[in-house]
């Protein structure tokens, strides 16, 4: 049996790697996220209650529909978990094709590891993907509400909103620069449904994605992209986002030169978890503010 919701919440770390690239993103999204790692804090704070038996009882209720399977939690946060697993291999695998670019005789790994801009773009289109199919999980709704997603997209805060700034700063600026929809938009529209079939963060949540074959597939995982574009645009010319600036705030926490910059990206992957981090702090938040309006 799978974790209770609230050992999940209680064991995310306070302080690694992870949490100091998600806190150098916060003059993106200004005190938006806190980082809750105490399930009964989070009861606490979200409901206001100070009565130990109201806070049991909220408690008591997340448990259950966190244990419902007919309910979209564990799925939520299986999806968010299991495309932070497939980073790490592409962190490898990207760390791979710059060493055989750069040192003659191990140019052979360039022919063993897919290309690494391609496989840059569609880690993102693919974490957008996920991003879509778990809201609609956590708020039962179909797979495909891509138009209910983008109209909530507009609303997000807290851990939400900041996994969304992420997923443009370091899984879009950083690799690619201020221009990176261009960038994914044009991976999307010259890949084949079989080179969407051997990526291997596709085939992790291949199941969860709607479509009834991998050319429906990425035309989904297409649509979904597209509809958020006029957001994520918004987002970087709101606040001037360049990869200067993006990495100028990393910078805070980790050191790295300019011509290391091709190796961030990967160093990036393979080193953090932000998806899995604020995903398993969204589907408590979640839970808990259902469970308000059901005890």
């Amino acid at each position: 049996m799978s974790k209770a919701i609230y050992e999940i919440v209680d064991n995310l770390p306070t302080n690694n790697i992870t949490t100091l690239m998600l806190k150098s993103l916060d003059f993106v999204a200004p005190g938006q996220w806190k980082n809750p790692t105490n399930f009964e804090q989070m009861i606490k704070d979200i409901s206001g209650e100070k009565d130990e038996k109201w806070i049991q009882k909220i408690g008591d209720r997340t448990v259950w529909l966190y244990n419902d399977k007919n309910e979209g939690y564990q799925k939520a946060l299986w999806l968010y978990q299991t495309v932070d697993t497939a980073d790490y291999a592409l962190g490898a695998a990207a760390l791979a094709n710059k060493v055989g670019s750069k040192i003659g005789f191990l140019s052979f790994l360039n022919r063993l590891t897919p290309n690494n801009e391609k496989a840059q773009a569609l880690d993102l289109a693919i974490k957008l993907v996920v991003e879509v199919v778990a809201f609609c999980q956590l708020n039962g709704l179909p797979g495909d509400s891509i138009g209910d997603f983008v109209k909530a997209l507009q609303q997000y805060e807290k851990e939400a909103l900041i996994r969304m700034v992420a997923l443009v700063c370091i899984d879009g600026i950083v690799p690619f620069g201020a221009d990176f929809i261009l960038q994914v938009q044009s991976t999307l529209n010259n890949l084949s449904p079989q080179e969407l079939g051997n990526n291997s963060a596709f085939a992790k949540v291949n199941d969860m994605i709607p479509g009834g074959n991998p050319a429906k597939k990425l035309e989904f995982i297409g649509r979904s992209f597209n509809s958020v574009t006029g957001w994520m645009t918004g987002l970087v010319g709101a606040h001037h986002l360049t990869r200067t600036k993006v990495t100028g705030s990393l910078q805070n926490f980790v050191e790295f030169s300019e011509d290391q910059l091709d190796y961030l990206a990967a160093f990036l992957d393979m080193s953090t978890n932000y998806f899995e981090h604020t995903g398993t702090q969204s589907v408590a938040r979640s839970l808990i503010r259902r469970a308000i309006g059901e005890v």
